[in-house]
């Protein structure tokens, strides 16, 4: 039904007679010309109807938006005034001889041209909205990925394996999607949160080398770069250590960089969980943005600071300030609205020091902190943070997870408001060496990561001493801010999993239960092994320069996982209800 691709047409085709198939992009009827925009997945080229063939030229004029049509024209060259520019196709036009209607459409819902704000009919509609040339981009630059992942990995003699979609629900974090069976009333499948087991047992078999690029699934709270169903790409090696599998790993996210955008990446730096908490408040930092956070938690210690800055000593309280260069120009007015913009994490209130003259002592600053500041401690801070005059130090004191949280996200704001931050730039990380437990409201433990993750060597005694303070042998890859993944050496000794087990309070019963399958497995030769799975939905968000994950699925659901086209969740009708031995019970 084509000869050629609408994008693909050039002055090389010139004077040659095409077969073109697409929709009608725009309209603009001259009277005795009229020119039309046709568009596929490749691009758009310029068709033209002139009157003077009547029979023809009337077919044209019922033309609207989104027909779906086939011509057969001539490629002439457009006059040099008239050239387009903004398109490949440009400096050429089509002269149409024949033309064929395949399909009307009614007037279209959404526009495919300016953007269009409201969510639901943009997913109601999303057939329609894939055919927007940015969505479209993105959809064929997830799929150039994706290809090229698997080359890579062929060529590294990994074994591509699927894994069961119906599986058995376990506690790995998140709620799972549950499936009720019709022939076992009463119980239920799970759709996998990751093929976490699954690998491990390959490992087990053997396979030495798997991946796959595989949908999982995760009843939880959504957001911009989270959605219930995500497409992980999912990796486990036997007999390697979490140094070999970082390096594999950097070289298929700089091999992706380079062949996707074109852009080399350098080598990842690396930084501890705790270097990346203390100095970034986050283990999932920006490096684009320069600023640091700095502890100055050693130098009020006073009675009168902890009064102050109405801390408590039996907390685990920290104190710690942003030095922004030149940013003391900042009004009293900026400054409240910052303090507003972290009050979300609990911050009762956001210090500052506007350094003008650092000769002058106290004399020479604008503060907030005037009570139980002097020259002394001026001077200890300006040496810690090697502030200059015109800087400006904002700082909080407060329990450490609210500095964190509210130091971490104040960098960000004030990174792009003061235009710190080098947005065109890539800044990958490798975060290492997570806790391997961290610590409920309750006061219980429950794993970081997951339960499979192994211990790091050095750390042996202290898991069997204070299990509490046991570091892990992980690693998370983050890209400017985003972490793209995550992953760990595993488990690989039945014994130190069923330690795990009973530490995050799972009892040998319910680890039979949920767990005897691995367990077992794990006895019969198990190979130390290692895995990381990456999330494509994030690569391809970063790559594409989109600003929500749901701009490079195809067909995602709203942050509170409905799908507006296919109305979906839905309810059931009794019958089938009763027929899988369900009852729906009123919540409210």
């Amino acid at each position: 039904m084509r000869s050629q691709y609408c994008g693909d047409i050039r002055i090389t085709h010139l004077k040659k007679i095409v077969k073109l198939s697409g929709w009608v992009h725009k309209i603009r009827n001259l009277g005795k010309f009229i020119f039309i925009d046709i568009r596929d997945w490749t691009g758009i080229v310029q068709i033209i109807f002139e009157s003077n063939n009547s029979v023809l030229f009337k077919k044209a004029v019922v033309l609207r938006h989104e027909f779906c049509i086939q011509i057969i024209g001539i490629v002439q060259e457009r006059l040099p005034k008239n050239n387009n520019i903004k398109l490949k196709t440009g400096n050429i036009e089509i002269l149409v001889h024949k033309l064929k209607i395949f399909n009307k459409s009614n007037p279209i819902p959404i526009s495919y041209i300016n953007e269009n704000k409201d969510l639901d009919i943009n997913l109601k509609y999303r057939y329609l909205y894939l055919r927007r040339s940015e969505i479209l981009k993105n959809i064929q630059t997830r799929s150039a990925i994706t290809h090229l992942i698997r080359n890579i990995m062929q060529k590294n003699k990994f074994l591509d394996i699927e894994t069961p979609i119906l599986t058995k629900s376990t506690p790995e974090g998140a709620r799972d999607y549950l499936v009720p069976s019709r022939n076992y009333p009463g119980k239920f499948y799970a759709l996998p949160q990751s093929p976490q087991l699954f690998k491990q047992l390959l490992m087990i078999s053997g396979i030495d080398r798997y991946y796959q690029i595989v949908k999982c699934f995760r009843d939880e709270d959504l957001r911009s770069d989270r959605q219930p169903e995500f497409t992980q790409i999912d990796i486990e090696i036997s007999f390697i250590n979490s140094i070999k599998i970082r390096k594999f790993i950097e070289k298929l996210i700089i091999s992706i960089w380079l062949k996707i955008i074109n852009v080399k990446l350098n080598k990842f730096p690396i930084l501890s969980y705790e270097e990346s908490m203390n100095d970034y408040g986050t283990d999932k930092p920006d490096l684009r943005n320069p600023i640091k956070i700095i502890d100055i938690s050693n130098i009020f210690i006073e009675k009168k600071h902890i009064l102050f800055f109405e801390i408590n000593n039996k907390d685990n309280t920290r104190i710690a300030l942003l030095c922004i260069s030149q940013g003391n120009y900042l009004s009293r007015k900026k400054i409240d609205y910052y303090t507003s913009y972290i009050k979300q994490y609990g911050v009762k209130k956001l210090f500052y020091i506007k350094i003008k003259k650092i000769e002058l002592g106290c004399q020479g600053i604008d503060t907030s902190i005037k009570k139980i500041l002097n020259d002394n401690i001026l001077i200890k801070i300006i040496n810690k943070t090697k502030a200059k005059n015109g800087d400006i130090l904002f700082f909080i004191a407060d329990k450490i997870e609210i500095v964190n949280k509210a130091m971490s996200t104040l960098r960000l704001k004030l990174g792009e408001d003061l235009k710190i931050t080098e947005m065109l730039t890539w800044k990958p990380v490798w975060i290492i060496n997570f806790p391997l437990f961290m610590k409920e409201k309750e006061g219980n433990l429950s794993s970081m990561h997951h339960p499979f993750t192994a211990i790091h060597k050095k750390n042996i005694k202290t898991f069997y001493n204070t299990p509490e303070k046991s570091i892990s042998d992980s690693y998370d890859l983050v890209i400017n801010g985003y972490e793209i993944g995550g992953g760990s050496v595993r488990i690989h000794d039945h014994k130190i999993q069923e330690k795990i087990f009973d530490l995050i309070g799972i009892s040998r019963s319910v680890q039979i239960e949920k767990f005897g399958f691995l367990l077992e497995a794990l006895q019969y030769g198990a190979p130390p092994h290692a895995g990381i799975a990456l999330g494509l939905d994030r690569i391809v968000m970063l790559l594409t320069n989109s600003k929500n994950i749901r701009d490079v699925i195809a067909f995602p659901k709203t942050t509170s996982a409905i799908c507006p086209m296919t109305n979906s969740p839905s309810v059931l009708q009794k019958d089938i209800l009763k027929e899988l031995g369900i009852k729906i019970i009123d919540n409210k």
